[in-house]
């Protein structure tokens, strides 16, 4: 009988077993994760979860019956040691179970300070699964001082949610400006705004020199020379593809597990998708991190076990929540050369071209430009930056 193994109990391995049940798979399924817990949400865990909105139980992506029902073993809380891909074999604890297919959805790593400059200090904290939100609860107390290292998305939302938790919170950012890898000027200058304006210290242009503490962390010294007493530090400067099963098993790598456009590896029989796997696009190479990506690519590669022979097509869009900010980004904005901003008051966006061709927009607290962008990129519609512009331009019409 055909059995499909996979191992990441993510997002992107939640939506590939239920894609293969629900699409007339009528082999064994067995999902296999390191976490204890069942496939749930990643993104509410350091806002809705944090702050309290959020109960555990509505976190998860199913409930356990789901798994149950449509006869789906789930083995969590037991990493997977060593794949064979000659065999057809992957080892967890003292079993080798037999694959005909693999698929790897193992997700990402945050990347963490090294221990030398006091990254294991006790009060350091990377924010990525339910262990990490859990063990960093207790220190979040309002009237505490929260140093947040990385001024990306990850570091704004951490900074977001400690200032509404009462803390007060410093950021650093060894770029010039916030969002610097990944966002326009404009939106920088946006959300930098945003958060001065609820209290928190930005320090552009300022990295981490070290940390200080015995045992636990307790203070901070700044590349420029300042000092800092601390209570806590949440890093966010980035993940890293979880591709360490693979290489193991010599899979090729290349920013992440290579795939082709059907999802598949270079070894026989075994597939990756998610936030671990790379993916031809528009002639280059790239890994999207992001629910949508993990969703969209782990029901192709689930498909595409079933027969399909269809090709991945990326739309990406992602969100960050901050405040009472809901930014909303579709398209990609690589290799830009202009910025056109739309400011509507309360809600404003911001246009990316290169050339006259429309790659991307930055919607905060707009969801008709994020809607109407993010329609026209994937159609491979551009946008008259006139009527971008333009607070009083009708933006649908841009759609016909």
């Amino acid at each position: 009988m055909s059995h499909v193994i996979v191992i990441g109990a993510g997002q992107a391995g939640s939506s590939c077993v239920a894609k293969l049940r629900n699409g007339g798979f009528e082999g064994a399924i067995t999902l296999i994760g390191s976490e204890p817990a069942l496939p749930y949400q990643r993104p509410p865990l350091s806002k809705a979860y944090l702050l309290g909105d959020m109960p555990l139980e509505r976190m998860f992506l199913r409930p356990d019956s789901f798994y149950a029902d449509n006869n789906i073993t789930v083995r969590t809380g037991e990493p997977v040691t060593g794949i064979d891909t000659d065999a057809q074999t992957v080892t967890v604890g003292s079993d080798t179970l037999e694959y005909t297919d693999l698929v790897l959805t193992t997700g990402s790593s945050p990347r963490r300070l090294p221990a030398a400059i006091g990254g294991d200090l006790e009060g350091v904290f990377t924010v990525r699964d339910l262990a990490d939100v859990d063990k960093m609860a207790p220190w979040c107390q309002s009237g505490k001082t929260a140093l947040i290292v990385g001024g990306g998305y990850i570091g704004l939302e951490a900074a977001a949610v400690c200032s509404k938790l009462g803390l007060n919170v410093v950021l650093v950012e060894m770029a010039d400006r916030i969002l610097q890898r990944v966002a326009a000027a404009e939106t920088s200058d946006y959300f930098r705004a945003l958060h001065s304006g609820h209290g928190v210290d930005l320090r552009e242009g300022v990295g981490l020199n070290r940390l200080t503490g015995e045992g636990a962390v307790s203070g901070a010294e700044l590349t420029d020379g300042a000092t800092l007493d601390v209570d806590l530090v949440i890093v966010g400067v980035g993940i890293t593809p979880e591709t360490d099963l693979a290489e193991q098993a010599g899979i090729t790598l290349d920013n992440g597990i290579a795939t082709d456009a059907h999802g598949r590896t270079s070894a026989p029989h075994v597939w990756a998708a998610g936030d671990c796997a790379s993916f031809p696009y528009k002639g280059e190479r790239i890994r999207l991190e992001s629910v949508p990506n993990a969703i969209d690519q782990a029901e192709c590669v689930a498909e595409n076990i079933m027969g399909a022979a269809k090709e991945y097509v990326a739309r990406p869009w992602f969100w960050s929540d901050q405040f009472d900010v809901k930014l909303q980004i579709a398209g990609l904005n690589t290799g830009y050369d202009r910025v056109v901003t739309r400011d509507s008051g309360a809600a404003k966006s911001f246009w990316y071209y290169t050339g006259d061709t429309l790659l991307a927009v930055d919607a905060a607290n707009d969801p008709r430009a994020y809607m109407i962008g993010k329609r026209l990129i994937e159609a491979g519609k551009s946008a008259d930056p006139a009527v971008v512009a333009d607070p009083d331009g009708d933006l649908k019409a841009l759609l016909k």
